[in-house]
């Protein structure tokens, strides 16, 4: 965030008019929460425990290396990112539209011909899917492309994987092709994600461009919390349990409202709203590598068909401010935690995926995210009423989906309810 935080304080600071609403949790649902309710006039308090906004999308700087927690991608299609943000201030650096698979039978590129005119070639030659899938993924492609996103809504909801096969799309493309992918998209390799949520990326996909913020992902709820009015942001402020009259924080104190609006993890929640049903979690763990030159000098996501990485990509190829000058940064991203011995096995498969030596690279870190994504397990809901009982209410990706659309969605309707209940 620009100028340290603008309009951030900390819980020391003095005495204030009592709220009307807490926000507990300065993540993107938090953020958009607190936003629509400063606009509709209300006094909000965003109470967050750590130094800084975003939760579990944020970017650490590191002896001049930008590192996201986490590889993450941004979505320019997304109908709150359009509302919210001025994407021409990210200065949005593009990822090639398409992908890398790495098969059993050599590396497939998979690229979107609408905006890689000269990627006709090669799917045409069958080299990358057979006439046959291609044809299916097409029709399945401009069906979600075209539809309205309320029609995709409304489907009969099953896994991905029967999804894909009912349009026609051949086991072995989905083995070897698609699963690679969209297990870096939902971070799980069974592709049981709820199809009504596929389709709504996919058709995400289409539609817009995945890119990084020049500052990283970290600037995207920096240039949200950039809007929030002077004196609403408290950083360094976490809040032990939820009272009768409002929160009860860290250091003791309490702080009443009329309303409290839990917009955490959904560990934290479960935490602060013991009665609350949240689902299981995904856990990924991103490899930061630097080396003096790039190991594939394009803006491209590679993915392994074997499973021992999810994808893996040089970032500063896509955005160059992720890198010192002449220094090349290299994400990998893998299911689960970093056990002893994993960071080796990782280097090794990288060698074989760039077809080159990795035994210079550095290791700049390491980043596990527990809970980075719900388990979105069919029938998922798209959208829950963030009410929780009187006065209390809930928000997250968790109680939508798992994105930053889904986060900011979730935040927006807790807003809405909270303003609506409160003027009642």
């Amino acid at each position: 965030m620009s100028d340290e935080h603008r309009g951030a304080t900390t819980a020391s600071d003095g005495h204030r008019r009592a709220p009307d609403v807490i926000v507990v949790g300065a993540g993107l649902a938090g953020l958009a929460c607190a936003l629509d309710l400063c606009r509709a006039g209300r006094r909000v308090a965003l109470l967050e425990a750590s130094d800084g906004v975003g939760g579990r999308m944020r970017t650490d700087r590191r002896d001049g290396f930008l590192l996201d927690r986490g590889f993450q991608v941004f979505n320019t299609s997304y109908p709150q990112v359009k509302r919210r943000l001025d994407l021409r201030s990210l200065r949005l650096r593009p990822f090639t539209a398409g992908f890398v698979a790495h098969t059993a039978h050599g590396p497939v590129r998979l690229t979107d011909p609408t905006r890689e005119p000269g990627a006709v070639r090669t799917l045409l030659s069958g080299r990358a899917l057979s006439a046959r899938d291609l044809a299916a993924l097409a029709a399945l492609t401009a069906r979600d492309a075209v539809l309205p996103a309320s029609t995709v809504r409304r489907r009969r909801d099953r896994s991905t994987s029967a999804a894909l096969s009912t349009a026609g799309v051949s086991d072995d493309a989905i083995a070897d092709v698609l699963r690679p992918f969209l297990a870096g998209v939902f971070l799980e390799e069974r592709l049981e994600t709820s199809a009504r949520f596929f389709h709504l990326v996919w058709r995400s996909m289409v539609r817009g461009t995945l890119c990084l913020p020049a500052d990283g992902v970290g600037a995207v709820p920096a240039r949200l919390a950039d809007g929030l009015p002077a004196g609403v942001l408290r950083l360094g402020t976490p809040v032990a349990e939820i009272t009768d009259a409002g929160v009860l924080l860290g250091e003791g104190s309490e702080v009443p409202a009329r309303a409290v609006v839990v917009a955490t993890d959904a560990a934290t929640a479960a935490r602060l709203l013991p009665d609350l049903t949240v689902p299981d979690t995904r856990t990924v763990t991103t490899y930061y590598h630097a080396t003096d030159r790039p190991p594939m000098a394009e803006p491209t996501l590679m993915v392994d068909s074997t499973g021992t990485v999810l994808n893996t990509c040089v970032l500063s190829e896509v955005a160059p401010t992720y890198a010192p000058p002449g220094t090349a940064l290299i994400s990998t991203s893998v299911l689960g935690t970093d056990p002893p011995g994993r960071g080796g096995a990782v280097l090794r498969r990288l060698a074989e995926l760039y077809g080159t030596d990795t035994s210079d690279w550095h290791q700049v870190a390491a980043r596990t995210v527990e809970g980075a994504l719900p388990a979105m397990l069919p029938p998922w809901p798209l959208s829950r009423t963030a009410r929780h009982g009187p006065g209390r209410y809930v928000c997250g990706d968790h109680r939508a989906t798992g994105s930053v659309q889904g986060a900011l969605a979730s935040g927006a309707r807790a807003a809405r309810e909270v303003a609506a209940d409160l003027a009642g």
